[in-house]
C-alpha cells in the first residue's frame, strides 16, 4: 500500500480519550495513511489547543485534522496551523468566531434528548453511567460501552466555555459526517454547523460514538478528503472554491 501524501491526526472529544480512534487509527494505517492520535486532556480549550499543536508541529507531511465532538471546537481553532491542508467533523461542533461550545448547546431544538450530564463537581462534568450507553453510544456493544461509561475523562468546565478566535473552517475546505442517531449533539445543530462552514456532508445512521460503531464510514470521509485534496493539489484551499456538497 503507497504511502499518503497526507497525515491524519485524529482529536477526541469530552468524556472520552484517544483509546476510542484505535479501529480507524488501525484501518486508516492499513490505507497507508500515518495517523497521529492526540491525548488531551480536556481541562480548556486553549489547553488542548496548544496540545494539538504540538502534534501537527510534528509532522513531516500535510495534516488532515479530525475532531469527534469537543474536537471539532479544538480542529477549528487549531487548524490554523500553517500545515493542516483539511479539517474533518465527526459529529463535532464547528463553532464561529467567539461562540464556544456552551453557546451552542444553549438552544437546543425543543424536541432534543437532553445528555445526561450530572452537575458539574469541582469545575469537571461526567455523564450518567447509568444513561452513558443510551445517550452516548447506544450502537456500541453492551460491554464496551459499560467500559467506556466507567473509564470517563472528567470534562472541563472551562473547556466547554473556551471561546474560538478564529475558525479554521473560514479559509480551510471541510468535509462533515453527520450522525443521523446522535443523542448528544442534536443532527438538525450538526446540519447547521456543516452547512454554515461549507463542508462536503456525509451522512449515517449511527450513535454519537460513530468513530466507534462505525470505523469505516469515518475512514472512507477521512480517505474521501484525502483523495479530493491529493487531485487539487491542495488547490483549491477554501470552501467556497471547493464548493460544500451533501451527499
Amino acid at each position: 500500500m503507497a504511502e499518503k501524501p497526507f497525515n491524519v491526526v485524529l482529536v477526541h472529544g469530552g468524556f472520552v480519550d484517544g483509546s476510542g480512534w484505535e479501529s480507524v487509527f488501525q484501518i486508516l494505517r492499513e490505507e497507508g495513511c500515518e495517523v497521529t492520535i492526540v491525548q488531551n486532556p480536556t481541562i480548556s480549550l486553549a489547553g488542548d489547543v496548544e496540545i494539538t499543536k504540538l502534534s501537527l508541529e510534528s509532522q513531516d507531511r500535510p495534516v488532515i485534522l479530525v475532531g469527534h465532538s469537543y474536537g471539532g471546537a479544538v480542529i477549528t481553532e487549531a487548524g490554523n496551523a500553517p500545515n493542516v491542508a483539511g479539517l474533518v467533523y465527526i459529529a463535532a461542533f464547528a463553532p464561529d468566531a467567539g461562540e464556544s461550545v456552551s453557546s451552542l448547546i444553549s438552544n437546543p431544538p425543543l424536541d432534543a434528548p437532553v445528555p445526561p450530564i450530572l452537575p458539574a463537581q469541582n469545575g469537571f462534568l461526567f455523564l450518567d453511567k447509568d444513561k452513558f450507553r443510551e445517550s452516548f453510544a447506544d450502537d456500541v456493544g453492551i460491554e464496551k460501552a459499560d467500559f467506556m461509561a466507567n473509564s470517563q475523562v472528567p470534562w472541563g468546565v472551562e473547556a466547554l466555555s473556551g471561546t474560538i478566535t478564529t475558525p479554521a473552517w473560514k479559509s480551510k475546505p471541510s468535509w462533515y459526517l453527520i450522525s443521523n442517531q446522535d443523542k448528544m449533539i442534536p443532527p438538525a445543530i450538526q446540519k447547521q454547523m456543516s452547512q454554515r462552514a461549507q463542508s462536503r456532508v456525509f451522512e449515517e445512521d449511527g450513535s454519537h460514538a460513530i468513530y466507534i460503531s462505525q470505523p469505516q464510514s469515518v475512514v472512507n470521509l477521512i480517505l474521501e478528503a484525502i483523495d479530493q485534496l491529493s487531485s487539487s493539489q491542495a488547490s483549491p484551499s477554501t470552501p467556497e472554491e471547493l464548493g460544500g456538497t451533501t451527499l
